[in-house]
Order: structure tokens, then C-alpha cells, then sequence
């Protein structure tokens, strides 16, 4: 039954290493931009969305373009701060080894 225990130990302390690991994300922010920085977007590693910029003179655009480059703005900081999550999640799972798993 000792290697419960020692599961268990590891278990705990990825626990407290995927807790900490969020909170870093939670705090950790990502600026991303597009169409020649008249849209920026401010993500955190989390996936929350923490603000949204727009160029006074971009508006003044088609709308179309305007809202294509908005929403390829928001669609790249989601997909980076999602990589960024889920590799930082990967370093710390890594680490925890099941008995019997590879």
C-alpha cells in the first residue's frame, strides 16, 4: 500500500502545482493586435478577455472590414492565451507518473 500513499502525495502536490499554475494564468496578460494595431486585444492566460481597442479613424472604415478585423483579433489572443494554457497545463501534468502508465 505504499505506493497509494506516494500516489496520493503526487496527486496533492499536482494539485497545488495546477492551483498556483491558474493563478498565474488568471494574472498573466497577453496583448494582441491586428489591422496595423487599429484593434488591440488584451486577454489574460486564463482566457479572459480584459480589453478591447479600437483606432477612433479605423471606424471610419467599411463596417465589414471593421468587424472582420476585430473579430480576427479576438479569435488569435483566444487561440494563444488557449495554447499558452493548455502547454503550461501539460509542464505540470507532465510530472505526475501513474504506476503502470506511460
Amino acid at each position: 500500500m505504499a505506493g497509494v500513499g506516494k500516489l496520493l502525495k503526487q496527486a496533492q502536490k499536482m494539485q497545488r502545482q495546477m492551483e498556483e499554475l491558474q493563478k498565474n494564468l488568471e494574472a498573466r496578460e497577453l496583448d494582441f493586435s491586428s489591422g496595423g494595431g487599429a484593434v488591440q486585444v488584451k486577454i489574460n492566460g486564463a482566457g479572459k478577455f480584459l480589453a478591447l481597442r479600437l483606432d477612433a479613424e479605423f471606424l471610419q472604415e467599411d463596417a465589414k472590414l471593421v468587424a472582420d478585423t476585430v473579430l480576427a483579433a479576438v479569435q488569435e489572443a483566444a487561440t494563444k492565451a488557449k495554447e499558452l494554457n493548455e502547454a503550461e497545463m501539460q509542464r505540470v501534468s507532465s510530472a505526475f507518473q501513474m504506476p503502470g502508465m506511460f
